[in-house]
Order: C-alpha cells, then structure tokens, then sequence
C-alpha cells in the first residue's frame, strides 16, 4: 500500500466532465420515460401546525387528465418513513408537524397538470398553535447527551479568570441543482425499479417496501449520478421514491415525482441551527483550563438524523483543542419545523463552533493575540493528545497546518496592513481571521462503516466496477476507478463504471460521513486483488514461474525476466479459456470502531483529517455589507487518491461553508411558514463571491497513519469547517466577539453599532 502509485494519485478529471460540460451526462430528468409514464405532485400542508379534518379531491379529479388522488388511506403498507426508528409519516393522517409536509399526492399524465390539480385539492385545516423556537421547545428529539472530563465546576471556582458566552447559528438549504426526483416503474408480481436521485439507496429500497408492504428483494433502486446532494438526499430521497412507487403501485404505470424548487425547499430537511451557552475559566496567559457549555440543536418535528448530528456534534466540540476539566451537554429538541437532516459536515462544523467564540473572549479577556491564544491551547505537545471521548489527535499535524496556513496568508505582513487601512478610513473596515480543524472521519454508528463491490473482467481485458458508493459530483466513481485501475496496472479509460443498484451491491451504507472512497475504495480494491490473485496463477503457469513474480504494468502482463508478456487482455481471454473466474465481490469494513452514546465513549472514527484557514474581509461599517478579500487553505488529504478532484472539493466546500455563515438565511414568518423558498430569497454563494485571492492546497508528503485506501484520506466535508475562518474574520473586523450567523447585513451592522456604542 506503500509502492509508488502509478494510476492512483494522479489528478484526473471527473469521469462525467467532459459530459457535464456539453449536456451529455445523464441525470434521471433525461432519461428516456418509459411508455405511459405519468406524473405526481405532493399536496402540502399551508400551516406548521394544525389539525387536517378534510381532504376533498373532487376539484382535482374533475380536471382533464388527472388519472388519481392518493392520501394516507391509500398506503398498503406502512405510512412510516423514518429512516430511524419509528414515526415519520409519508403522508398527514391527522395532525400537520411542518409547514410544506406531504398531505398526499395528485398522479396526471404531465407534470403541469398534476401541479395544477394539488394547488385545486380543497383542504380543511384546524390551525394550532406552533413551536418555533428552542426557547419555546420542551421536548428533547434526542438526548441530552454530556460529555465530561475531570471536574469541571472545581475547576472554574478556582480558575484565575472566568467568562462566559453565547451565540446561535442558522440552518442551510442544501439547494442542490438537481432537486429531488424518483421514477418508479411497476413490474410483474408487484415488484418495483426505482430510479431515484439518492445518497442511501438500500434506505430508498428499505422505505419503499415498509409502504407498499413488499419484501426488500421485489424493490430495487438505481442511480448513476445525482445533480448535487450534500446530505439532502440521504434520508429525503427515500420518501419521494416511496411517493412515487405508491403512485405507480396504485396506477399499474411508470410515474415520476420531481419536486418543483419551491416545494422541495419547504418539503425536506436543513442543517440543523444551534444555540450555544457557555462558562469558561483559564489563566492570565490564554490557557483554558475550564468548560461547561450546552449546544442544543433544533431538530425540526421528527428524528430523522438528528440522533447521529448531536453525536457529531459533541465529539468535535473541543475540535482540536485541549481543555483539562470540562462538561459539554448537546442534544436536540422538537419544534413545529421540517424535519432536520444531514447536512454536509453532519454536525461537526456546528460543534467546533463553539471553541471560536471561547478562544476570542479569551484572547479579549487577555488581551493577548488570538493565534497566540489559539496556538496555546492545541492539543498535543505540552498539552494532552487524547480527546475528552477517547482517542488521539495528531498534535504535529494540527500545529503544521496551523503555521503553514500563516505562512501562505502573510499573516503578519496583512495585520500590519490591515491596522494601517483600518486606522486611517473612516468606514470601511478590514479583518482578518484563522481558522484550525480536525475532523473525525467514519459514520458515528460502527455498523454503517461497511461497503461491498463487485467486479468484472471481460475477455477483451475492460473491467466493469460496481459498488455501494453513490456519484453525486464529488469524483467518487473516478477515485474508486482509479484504484481498480492501479491494482491491474490498465489505463483508466478501460474502466466502466455501472450505475449504483441494489440488485448488484446489496445491504449498501450511505454514501456519507465522507466515507466514500475509505469504503468503496477498499472495497472494490479486494475484489480486484482476488482476480489478480486468479490471473497470476494462470500467468505463472504460462510462464513457468511462481505467481508472486508475475508482474502487471502498463497493461501488460508480465514474467520474471521480462521477455515474456501478455496483454491485459490476452491473458484475460486465456483466463476464461481455462475456466477461471474474472468476477468477484469485495467486502470492507473498517476496524477498530466503538461507540457508547450514552457514555460519550469510545473509538467512533478510524482517523483524522486536519486543515487551516485564513480569510481576510471587508465590511462597510454603516451598511453592514461585507465581502471576503482572500482565503489561504491547507488540508491535509494524506496520500491523495485524485489531487484534481481533491482540490475541487476544498475549494467547493470552503464556499459552501462561506454560505452559511455569511449568506444563507432560513426566514419563517410568525404562522411558522418558510418564506425563503427559492433563489430570490435564499441567497447561495454566487461566482463573485468567491473571493479574488483564493489559494488552495493540499498539505504536502503526510501519509495517512490509518490503513486507509492507498493511505489517503476523506476530503468531502473536513473542508467546509475552514470557512470559520470568515465568521473569525467578521467578528475581527467589526470588533466584537459575538456575532451570530449567518452575518446577513443586518447582524453586521447590529454588531458594528453594539461595539460602536461601548467605544
């Protein structure tokens, strides 16, 4: 695992690029419809709350085209979509938990006329008041659940200087371009394909048949590539597939439910918002030596995944810092909100959080420079390595990213600069800010960290790979390719990728947790050493040597001496002519993992990933407005599998995690219905707010420890984390230490006149 790679590692493009580029990639809107497809609408709720004493479909049926009108009666099996647990409802029985939740669903023969006909279906609705904020919930979804070490309330009575803290941070839409979308087709003997835009989808196959009450084995779901995920389809995308296969399964006709921008965004989960109340004591240097904090999360009217975002959350709630006593306490509670759901990050960008605002009270308090507070309170070196749960950090790593992330920036040259610039303009203000994470890298639950995959090798030497990973843009099928590719030495172009089907490779986890290519990569690497294994046997016989002294190159094969050879494909062919088998499944599951939530206990990651950022902004003082100047990254990715695509994921997460701390704002008015409901009030990142310095970078010659795929490591989410380093910079820049997000202008500007009027 430690040769030099000759395939792996290299930065090639994404297998779709070119594709992409010029329309040719297929996503599941393209696709052909089957004869007789018809199409589906979701009925949704107007109120966050209330009662549904009547659904009258007569104006929707009496309308031309409109072939059904289904609702919770209609459900053969069970009207439960809980991806967790039990609970969560397909479609409203009785009592309305969110505004925009599925009440039933209109099947047409086009899509405007299904959408048409759901806006006509009368509804008669008792409203009830609804709770909509943390401050009005009583009922905890999940937890609470504390993390302790030491003495925490010794250790703050005796702290030489004490202070305290809070602060909340929204959700975020995840507004992926492809919404959600699922085409079910009816087979013989009630069985199912599903085609669905979906991270999960065994979960997709498990939630259909729990509704149409089949046997796993009579559903499969199918997915080549989904138009952007981000967590939004993990556990969402299984109930519009149920939606649309209970259409189907009451029509006998293919039926495709796409869900309109707005309907999607009033209809499925966010980011989880967090409130954070802390008290923290520490020396005269910056040392922190005590902490009891809450992170309470708002987990919307159901579970969901709230259970494994609380987990995240609190195990990265001291992120990459040591604190020697402390108790941590994070759960999350129910509220009259759409259901909460992962979220690139799953909670981990949410609980570092909290030792930002910590470190810049300290460092006020003080009066010492934050990255010196910062630096002094790493973990490992002088302080312990071992986080409060459990397992190691690399203390090396996080101080190399750290200084290295300085270095790029100029960080003293631009401090300098920027007091000169703030010193002498009499609104316009600079800041600057860092930001250092570590990122656990494995689902939280052990038994998710598993994958299987299964490969081929035809006679002509080109290889067919499957596996349980789903491509949602983020370059795992390339990574995944390049490794079967590496391990028979065949260029790359020889690799077909298949679509991810249940039928093919059961049992899968999600495609989550950036666990992607750990999974799939090892995965599918054992089923194409085992048919190396076959092939060398079959080539030393030819060759009259031992099979370990075969070689693979270059799409050769190859004898000791290296006079005799074989094409890949020849030998392939003289494989089949031998009966040898070229297909085989490979199976992973990553060792050494436990967890006891109860505890806050355990080993739940096999490794993890670090990275450091400094941003630099500006904000007008009297409009609040702000722009981000220059962003200076390093992350570690280990012993990178695809550095093209590795940088393209830093670089797409960083401004995804810019979004939601600047731009991104959930907005529901008093009857607790959600009025951001597309584009021209939900305000993603666009192309100039990229800022114009923006260097990007892989850290350089750090193997990962871990026995991971080639000694790679995750980069899909740990990036995001990095965008703290904007919030550290806006709060720099308008002279505050609490600045809630996401920093719309307004807070900005709130901010600037609160610290404005203690001057």
């Amino acid at each position: 695992m430690n040769a030099p790679l000759r395939i792996a590692g290299s930065a090639l493009r994404h297998d779709s690029a070119l594709r992409h580029c010029t329309g040719e990639a297929r996503f599941l809107d393209d696709m052909p419809e089957p004869s007789g497809t018809l199409h589906a609408a979701l009925i949704t709720a107007p109120v966050a709350h209330g009662l549904l004493v009547a659904l009258d479909p007569a104006p929707a049926l009496a309308m031309p085209g409109v072939v059904a009108v289904l609702s919770a009666a209609d459900i053969p099996g069970q009207n439960d979509i809980a991806p967790i647990g039990r609970g969560e409802v397909l479609f409203v029985e009785r009592e309305i938990q969110h505004y925009g939740q599925a009440v039933g669903l209109v099947v047409a023969e086009t899509r405007d006329t299904a959408l048409r006909a759901a806006a006509a279906v009368r509804l008669e609705v008792e409203e009830l008041p609804p709770v909509l904020s943390l401050d009005e919930a009583r009922e905890w979804l999940v937890g609470p659940f504390t993390m302790r070490q030491g003495d925490a309330d010794a250790a703050l009575a005796r702290a030489a200087l004490t202070a305290q803290g809070g602060f909340e941070v929204g959700g975020q839409e995840h507004f992926y371009l492809e919404g959600q979308i699922a085409l079910a087709i009816p087979g013989e003997g009630g069985e199912m394909l599903i085609h669905s835009s979906t991270q999960h989808p065994t979960e997709g196959q498990h939630i259909v048949a729990r509704v149409l009450g089949l046997d796993y084995t009579q559903v499969q779901v199918q997915c080549r590539r989904m138009g952007g995920a981000f967590g939004g389809k993990e556990s969402n995308a299984s109930w519009v597939a149920a939606a649309a296969a209970l259409a189907a399964r009451a029509t006998g006709r293919p039926v495709k439910l796409r869900l309109p921008r707005k309907t999607d965004m009033a209809a499925t989960g966010k980011r989880h918002p967090f409130r954070y109340r802390w008290r923290a004591g520490f020396t005269p240097e910056g040392r922190i030596t005590a902490l009891i904090a809450e992170l309470i999360a708002d987990g919307g009217h159901s579970l969901d995944m709230s259970g494994g975002v609380v987990m995240r959350a609190i195990t990265h709630a001291l992120n990459c810092y040591a604190v020697a006593d402390l108790r941590v306490t994070c759960g999350a509670k129910r509220t009259h909100h759409v259901s909460n759901t992962a979220f690139r990050g799953f909670g981990g960008p949410q609980g570092a959080l909290l030792m930002e605002d910590v470190l810049a009270h300290v460092a006020r308090a003080t009066g010492r420079d934050i990255e010196t507070v910062r630096a002094l309170n790493f973990a490992g070196g002088p302080n312990p390595s071992q986080t409060p749960y459990g397992q190691e950090l690399e203390g090396e790593l996080i101080r190399r990213v750290h200084a290295e992330a300085l270095a790029d920036s100029g960080w003293a040259r631009r401090r300098a600069e920027i007091a000169a610039f703030n010193a002498t303009h009499p609104t316009l203000r600079r800041g600057l800010g860092c930001f250092v994470a570590a990122f656990g890298i494995s689902f939280g639950i052990p038994h998710l960290n598993q994958a299987g995959a299964l490969v081929h090798v035809y006679t002509d030497g080109s290889v067919r790979l499957a596996h349980g990973g789903t491509e949602m843009g983020q370059g795992l099928f390339i990574k995944v390719a390049q490794v079967v590719a590496e391990v028979f030495q065949i260029p790359i172009e020889k690799i077909g990728l298949a679509a991810t089907h249940t039928g093919e490779v059961p049992n899968t986890s999600p495609t989550a947790a950036s666990t992607g290519s750990d999974l799939n990569g090892w995965a599918a690497f054992q089923a194409a050493q085992a048919i190396r294994e076959r092939m060398a046997g079959v080539a030393a016989s030819l060759f009259g040597c031992r099979p370990e002294e075969v070689r693979f190159e270059d799409g050769l094969v190859l004898g000791p001496s290296g006079n005799q050879r074989l094409t890949f494909g020849e030998l392939a062919k003289t494989c089949w002519m031998r009966r040898v088998s070229l297909s085989a499944t490979g199976f992973y599951a990553t060792p050494d993992l436990e967890w006891d939530m109860q505890a806050v206990r355990g080993r739940p990651f096999f490794y993890f990933s670090y990275g450091a950022a400094v941003a630099e902004v500006v904000i007008d003082t009297l409009t609040g407005e702000h722009r981000v100047l220059s962003a200076h990254l390093v992350q570690d990715c280990g012993r990178s599998l695809n550095p093209a695509i590795d940088r393209g994921q830093i670089e797409g997460a960083f401004i995804q995690g810019m979004g939601w701390l600047t731009t991104e704002e959930l907005w529901w008015d008093s009857r607790g219905r959600l009025r951001t409901l597309g584009p021209s009030t939900y305000k993603i990142p666009g192309s100039r707010d990229v800022p114009p310095v923006f260097a990007a970078r892989i850290l350089e010659a750090t193997p990962n420890r871990a026995n991971t795929i080639f000694r790679s490591k995750a980069v899909g989410e740990p990036p995001l984390l990095l965008a703290a380093a904007v919030w550290n910079a806006l709060k720099d820049a308008a002279g505050v230490s609490r600045l809630d997000a996401p920093v719309s202008p307004e807070r900005l500007l709130d901010a600037c006149q609160r610290a404005h009027a203690k001057r």
